[in-house]
């Protein structure tokens, strides 16, 4: 039998929250919608951040109010501090994905915290969900490769929020590229590493393709067992609050390398392709996605 990669389609969160446009909460659902029917199953819908300060993001409340509850489907809510983890309960989403930075730098850039506040706040959502319920936490390690304003970041900073994460019960770890720098060696090792310190815990990751290493540290991932990957429809994507960001690996891509090796997504890849050009097209830009300009072989 061939091995199973389940890949967590962040198009509508992490894809929509650096385009100079924005789509309307009619746009975005269509959008949900037809990924959802091209065979994603977890998919990371709304962001729970102050649309102030992210104006595509807007609307969260709105969007999943509208998506009707399906047990195929988990529908995603992104969570940076206790506001942001009470708005995902009550808007009744299926995981709540809390965001800790490695760096002081990004964090404070980002989330107006340092490493060490967002983590106190990651206990603290933890802590309150053992209390009062609500959907399963996962935590994302972002910049977990390297940092805009840091610099390096060493396995140790890593670790340490990964071991943290996985005594407070989370889920689920996802390792971020948030920055697109990691090459598939730092991969392997970093993965070894969490791994490690944390081996009840299930492992995610999360690249961004910068500087062209995307689906290379994709590969390097699953190789060291990873069977959770983070990609976004066209190949969009980027941080409103990280210098020269660009997008993550293309779902299509990544399915398609992926399949052409004999792995299992689930996937409808020729809806994929043109879900990307789409959704592209509405933001007044080519699809970023390599599939999206080239199409699948065999045609």
């Amino acid at each position: 039998m061939s091995r199973f990669i389940q890949i967590v389609e962040v198009g509508p969160r992490d894809g929509l929250q650096n385009e100079k446009l924005s789509l309307t909460v009619a746009e975005k659902l269509d959008m949900i919608r037809r990924l959802e029917a091209a065979g994603a199953r977890r998919i990371e819908t709304v962001s729970f951040v102050n649309p102030n300060r992210v104006p595509q993001m807007a609307g969260a409340e709105e969007i999943q109010a509208a998506l009707t509850p399906d047990l195929d489907h988990s529908r995603i809510g992104l969570v940076l501090n206790m506001r942001g983890w009470e708005r995902c309960v009550s808007a009744g989403c299926d995981e709540a994905n809390v965001v800790v930075c490695a760096t002081d730098g990004f964090g404070l850039a980002n989330q107006g915290a340092t490493a060490r506040q967002q983590l106190d706040a990651l206990g603290a959502i933890c802590e309150r969900r053992a209390l009062e319920g609500g959907p399963p936490i996962t935590a994302t390690i972002s910049v977990a490769f390297g940092c805009p304003f840091d610099g390096e970041v060493s396995e140790d900073q890593v670790v340490t929020l990964a071991r943290a994460a996985a005594l407070f019960g989370v889920a689920e770890i996802a390792i971020a590229d948030t920055i697109g720098v990691a090459d598939p060696w730092t991969v392997r090792r970093r993965v070894e590493a969490v791994r490690e310190a944390a081996p009840d815990t299930r492992l995610r990751l999360h690249f961004h393709d910068t500087r062209n290493t995307g689906l290379a540290n994709a590969y390097a991932g699953v190789e060291a067992g990873i069977d959770v990957l983070d990609a976004s429809v066209g190949g969009l994507g980027g941080c409103p609050f990280a210098p020269n960001a660009t997008g993550n690996i293309g779902t299509e891509d990544l399915v398609y390398m992926l399949e052409r090796g004999g792995y299992e997504t689930g996937y409808d890849l020729d809806a994929l392709i043109q879900i990307g050009r789409d959704v592209s097209e509405r933001l007044g830009k080519a699809p970023a996605s390599s599939l999206g300009k080239a199409g699948k072989f065999p045609a």
